[in-house]
């Protein structure tokens, strides 16, 4: 049986956003329903330019009335922290950067029998990534560890998001370039739909309507070893970009229309010298394991 694993994200930060006017200020800005959460509950989001494409990708959770916590890349924060200072205008909103006393941790794995409290919650992404929780710095092994988890390093999580095919800005996909489509957050409940006007709303929906995300970030097997950023052939022609890799597992933000011609002429998709197998993405498999035979 399959190991609880646990693993501290030192690669993410924290921002706290609190005040009065907290809730408004988030839902009018980010593309998930902010004003629907409860407390506890976190929801996947990022912010867009006007022109509808990502700036920066992050989970958010409600962490009371009027205070949200932000999880996001750690190398990204300041310019975030920059961009909603920005937008805060003359709002009734603390914006603060909490990553040196909080850290944030991932589950994934069997259920395990020990304590892990309220400050854990499931992943919003998708189910299979597991739980995540936002603790005290100095609490993050402790609560690993008390939650019955085997502690294993940070290239373990993201090998266990790559095998799912789940994306991470920055990692995956260039920020400030790439659609919400593209890095399938619309699969991934990371945009809504119907919660009304949000920054770069109006791209977001039209490509919603028009189904016209000709490109998509998909899970992919490996056979050799190309480096993160290489280009993808198909057919011998650019089909791509290769993302994170791990294990002989990789994600890649490819065209859809040169990947389908390629396999319906049995052509190779190459990184370089590798081979690229073009896998079905965690919430397809599901909607297929669903289907009737």
């Amino acid at each position: 049986m399959e190991k609880l694993k646990g693993a501290i994200l030192s690669d993410r930060g924290v921002i706290r956003v609190g005040g009065a006017e907290a809730e408004r200020f988030l839902h009018g800005l980010v593309t998930a329903d902010v004003a629907g959460m409860a407390n506890g509950e976190a929801r996947f989001a990022a912010l867009l330019t006007p022109q509808g494409k990502i700036l920066f990708d992050f989970l958010i959770r409600r962490a009371g009335d009027g205070d949200f916590l932000i999880d996001g890349r750690s190398e990204a924060l300041g310019e975030l922290i920059k961009r909603l200072m920005f937008y805060r205008l003359r709002a009734k909103v603390e914006i603060e950067d909490e990553s040196g006393a909080r850290a944030v941790l991932a589950l994934w794995g069997a259920e395990g029998g020990g304590e892990r409290g309220k400050d854990f919650f499931a992943d919003p992404r998708h189910e299979a990534l597991g739980l995540r929780a936002i603790v005290a710095t100095g609490e993050a092994e402790r609560r690993l560890l008390k939650a019955g988890a085997e502690a294993v390093p940070l290239a373990d999580y993201h090998a266990h998001r790559i095998g799912l095919g789940i994306p991470e800005g920055g990692l995956d996909f260039i920020l400030g370039e790439t659609f919400p489509h593209e890095a399938d957050m619309d699969r991934l409940g990371g945009v809504s739909f119907t919660k009304g006007c949000f920054i770069g709303q109006e791209v977001v929906s039209r490509m919603e309507h028009r189904g016209t995300a000709r490109s998509r970030i998909v899970p992919v097997a490996i056979d050799g070893e190309p480096e993160p950023g290489a280009e993808l052939r198909a057919g011998g022609k650019p089909a791509g970009r290769l993302g994170s890799v791990a294990g002989g597992r990789g994600l890649a933000l490819m065209r859809l229309d040169r990947v389908e011609a390629a396999q319906s002429a049995g052509e190779a998709i190459m990184a370089g010298k590798a081979v690229v197998t073009v896998l079905a993405p965690i919430w397809e498999r599901a909607a297929a394991a669903d289907k009737p035979s």
